[in-house]
């Protein structure tokens, strides 16, 4: 049954289990929630993201499994250098600089728009230096397009700028990947390489912790198999369900337990981690290969556990918090970095314009932009259809797939006249199950996720004369 509504209606959102397995979520917003204590705004190249991103949060309450991170082939690790990031911040009058992908190879992937292509960055700091190791990662902030770019093994050349994949986030938004735009960062679990990253600016603050939660990664045997990733990841790596070993997904919260003790920790840089992640914890966001965790300290910092040779008594340190940290499996709930409760929500847009975009009628074809994360179309006499029967649409994350017999709500967001079309067809008949037909900029169309294997079916119409974009939102409804 489908039901059209001029104009937007608000949805009520359904709070599910605080279970993280279960797809639990911040109930985050976008958009800058004012600043912090320190006078940075958040969503700021020094505080990125809004102040209810799970990075910026905290939980009450918390529980945690059982599940130690056992040792591997070498100590612990908290280190800036070949591994980790740099994070470079553009401004107004830096030079913009096109990116190609690596020697023989199609191109930069860009897994948000699931295609090989060259990416323009339109402000190019100086001074951008990548991580040496193969990955290669580094993070470009700019304020002015509120945008984070983040890269995967980066490189220059006789003065190409090349790299293997692109990826992006809202300066301001959550931090993390959405069913809709799912990977948004360049590591394994769709994060920037910023997210969670121990900044220049803080380690020598003089705070007893750091202000936000930390990224960690872990090796194999601390890795989980099955499930490789839960909220708020939306990816793994590729092999992960075949090589990993232990019990910890991507995504998973880890923390010291409110019982063990900081002041056994007798190295002063640690301590302050320990007291980080006994109120924030940590993030699993990539994987390595032998360290049982590693925690990633911005590349520039002079951060150092080991200086002037080994640290026997930093080592120590890290092994006692590598046998006291545990993974949380549920909380009581959460405040975010403005001291403020935040509502747990996993109800994420599920539908991408992503293409491939057939055009079936008219003279102007539109493509998706993913910086607009729409259909964009050029100004033409006459409308334009493109249509995407690809199933690409709706990508397949794990916590966020649509349930049958499960009420929807899709709205249009248009500008310039475009309009928004969904149907969803069985994909052995190939019976349309549902067609919201043509919507119109905020028009909405609810109904209930059929039984069966669907393909979405999406069609983007461009408006008559001038520019016009169109995008949509696919959120659950009721409880």
């Amino acid at each position: 049954m489908r039901e059209i509504i001029r104009g937007r209606t608000p949805v009520r959102r359904a709070c599910s289990a605080w279970l993280f397995a279960c797809g639990a979520a911040l109930a985050v917003v976008g958009g800058n929630a004012g600043a912090q204590s320190n006078g940075q705004a958040w969503g700021s190249y020094e505080t990125p993201f809004a102040a209810t991103s799970a990075w910026n949060s905290r939980p009450v309450g918390p529980r945690f499994g059982d599940f130690v991170i056992p040792k591997s082939d070498y100590y612990p690790s908290i280190a800036e250098g070949a591994w980790s990031t740099g994070v470079f911040l553009a401004g107004a009058d830096d030079a913009p600089v096109t990116v190609v992908g690596l020697p023989n190879s199609k191109g930069v992937w860009d897994p948000d728009a699931a295609v090989y292509r060259t990416v323009a960055i339109p402000r190019w700091p100086e001074g951008v230096i990548p991580a040496s190791a193969a990955d290669g990662h580094a993070d470009i902030v700019d304020p002015l397009a509120g945008i984070v770019h983040s890269f995967y093994k980066l490189r220059q050349s006789e003065g190409q700028w090349m790299a293997a994949q692109y990826a992006w986030t809202r300066l301001d938004g959550r931090g993390w990947g959405d069913p809709a735009h799912y990977f948004q960062g360049a590591r394994a679990a769709a994060v920037p390489t910023s997210g969670g990253l121990m900044r220049k600016h803080e380690i020598d603050d003089g705070r007893p912790l750091y202000r936000h939660a930390l990224a960690m990664s872990l090796t194999y045997n601390a890795l989980s198999p099955n499930p490789t990733y839960v909220f708020p990841a939306t990816s793994a790596d590729r092999d992960a369900a075949t090589t990993n070993t232990g019990q910890i997904p991507e995504g998973a919260l880890v923390m010291l337990p409110p019982e063990f003790d900081v002041q056994t920790i007798r190295t002063a840089a640690v301590r302050k981690v320990a007291e980080t992640l006994k109120t924030y914890g940590a993030y699993i966001v990539d994987r390595n290969r032998g360290t049982p965790y590693v925690i990633y300290v911005e590349n520039g910092s002079g951060f150092s556990l080991h200086r002037g040779g080994w640290n026997t008594v930093a080592a120590a340190d890290l092994e006692r918090i590598r046998m006291g940290l545990r993974q949380v499996v549920s909380v009581e709930g959460w405040v975010d970095g403005s001291e403020r409760p935040v509502e747990p929500d996993a109800n994420l847009n599920l539908l991408s314009m992503r293409g491939p975009w057939t055009r079936q009628s008219g003279t102007a074809s539109g493509s998706f932009e993913t910086w607009e994360q729409a259909v964009v179309f050029a100004p033409a006499e006459g409308t334009t259809v493109m249509v995407n029967s690809s199933g690409r649409s709706l990508h397949p994350v794990a916590w966020a797939l649509p349930v049958a017999g499960q009420g929807y709500r899709l709205r249009a967001i248009a500008t310039g006249g475009a309009r928004l079309r969904l149907q969803l067809r069985d994909k052995a008949s190939g019976a349309t199950l549902f067609d919201s037909k043509e919507l119109n900029n905020d028009e909405v169309a609810d109904f209930v996720w059929p039984a069966g294997t669907v393909t979405p079916v999406v069609s983007a119409i461009s408006g008559a004369g001038g520019a016009s974009t169109v995008r949509g939102e696919l959120l659950r409804t009721g409880q």
